[in-house]
């Protein structure tokens, strides 16, 4: 495909893309138009300002904006610090990018006081972060409302990196999101990096006769088990796309496909016949589509990951501060 036809796809899909997701949930596009006009752009020059000293802040971000709406909705919950909060759940190790949320919502407080909602932050720090690593952009239905609620106990809804298919199955159905999603979501792991802490079991006696996780490619191996030796720093941060987790696109897909996925709960995306349809499509097979499906399918799942469970109206509040409650 041609660099204009390529151009021309990704703008009938934006077409697409913005007269489809207009409302969702009760949310709506442009919320903010005429109540804070500067609001989509605050957040942006504010995530921009991070991403420019810190690119590594790009996947924090959209980690923090997932992580939020797998419990309680996409309620900004996150965010509020205490002994007991989300925040401080074992699921929530190593989140980042609270300081970026805090920056924004302290500017937006100055020009817009009690109108933006730290969701709708969250959201909207999400989708640029994507479209900042060469990811796909699209409209953000808005006008969610921030929570009252945040326990640790509830973190367990979260995926976890061990989860069998019928597991992270389970867990995305009770979030109203599909197989589809689950895989299209999972994508975003193309710019995610992760501790060895939470994948050496897979390189070292993961079998019963002391073998590595025979679903890791030969020619993958040695590579993972001299980023992450048995004895080796078990914070030491790893890529989970080996393609480069700089830049956004379908690479990731094509790792899983070859067993080249650095989390267990990614390889077995390929294992399960479902799954391995959609990681088969956004993978290509065919000279010139490879990563175009994935760049018009990811927000739309987005949307719908964003649309989860949300508070509007006169639910919930507008948090003067995202770490706590009013």
């Amino acid at each position: 495909m041609a660099v204009s036809e390529i151009s021309v796809f990704f703008f009938l899909c934006n077409v697409l893309l913005r007269g489809s997701l207009v409302q969702s949930q009760g949310l709506q596009r442009g919320f903010y138009d005429s109540i804070c006009p500067d609001a989509e752009d605050i957040v942006r020059s504010t995530v921009e300002k991070y991403y420019n000293n810190d690119a590594t802040i790009a996947p924090g971000l959209l980690r923090l904006h997932f992580h939020d709406c797998f419990v309680q909705g996409c309620d900004a919950s996150v965010l509020i610090s205490g002994s007991s909060s989300e925040r401080s759940a074992p699921q929530n190790f190593g989140l980042r990018g609270f300081e970026v949320i805090d920056d924004a919502k302290s500017q937006l407080e100055a020009t817009c006081p009690g109108v933006v909602s730290c969701a709708d932050i969250l959201a909207l720090a999400a989708r640029d972060s994507v479209d900042l690593t060469g990811g796909p952009s699209w409209p953000v239905p808005l006008g969610r409302r921030d929570g009252r609620i945040s326990s640790a106990s509830d973190a367990k809804a979260l995926p976890s990196p061990a989860d069998p298919v019928s597991v992270q199955r389970q867990k995305f159905a009770a979030q109203g999101l599909s197989d589809h999603d689950l895989v299209t979501l999972v994508g975003a792991h193309t710019i995610g990096q992760t501790d060895c802490a939470l994948f050496r079991y897979r390189l070292y006696n993961f079998t019963a006769i002391g073998n590595a996780d025979p679903s890791i490619s030969p020619s993958f191996l040695p590579q993972l088990r001299s980023l992450c030796p048995p004895n080796g720093d078990p914070s030491r941060r790893v890529a989970l796309d080996r393609d480069g987790a700089g830049a956004f696109d379908a690479a990731f897909f094509k790792n899983v496909r070859d067993g080249n996925a650095v989390l267990e709960s990614d390889q077995r995306l390929w294992g399960d016949d479902a799954t391995q349809g959609v990681v088969q499509k956004y993978a290509g097979n065919v000279r010139g589509l490879f990563g175009l499906r994935f760049a018009y399918e990811f927000p739309k799942a987005m949307v719908s990951l964003g649309s989860v469970a949300v508070k509007t109206g006169s639910q919930g509040e507008i948090r003067r501060k995202c770490s706590r409650i009013n």
